[in-house]
């Protein structure tokens, strides 16, 4: 019914200004602004709206993946603006906070992180 359909994600902010921020000069993501809303440009033409809910709650699960080719390098420049990996229980992460999964053969090496808002994101090796 819908496989011929635009579709797009979205998720919640408690704070557009700092969501802005954040994504454009933190991450360095393409934004653009409309009608009190951010909208996210991501490779191959994709899109997500961020917009701000007053009684916002963080997503307790990871809302984007951006797979990245060097993922230690990735993290560097990450923790050098500022990023702040999260720590879980169990998922044999290294000091850097990368799980490193491929080495036990657990999947990818992925890291993970907050946006201002509180909600997970994470980077991932290809």
């Amino acid at each position: 019914m819908f496989k011929d359909n635009y579709a797009f994600s979205g998720f919640s902010v408690n704070d557009l200004d700092a969501a802005k921020k954040f994504y454009s000069e933190t991450l360095g993501l393409e934004l653009t602004e409309e009608n009190g809303m951010l909208t996210l440009h991501i490779a191959n033409g994709g899109t997500i709206l961020i917009y701000a809910k007053d009684n916002h709650e963080p997503a307790t699960f990871t809302i984007l993946n951006f797979p990245v080719e060097n993922i230690d390098d990735a993290a560097d420049k990450l923790i050098a603006a500022g990023v702040t990996f999260e720590i879980y229980e169990g998922s044999h992460q290294d000091d850097k906070g990368i799980a490193r999964g491929k080495a036990a053969n657990m999947g990818p090496d992925i890291a993970w992180f907050k946006d201002p808002a509180g909600n997970i994101l994470s980077i991932l090796s290809n």
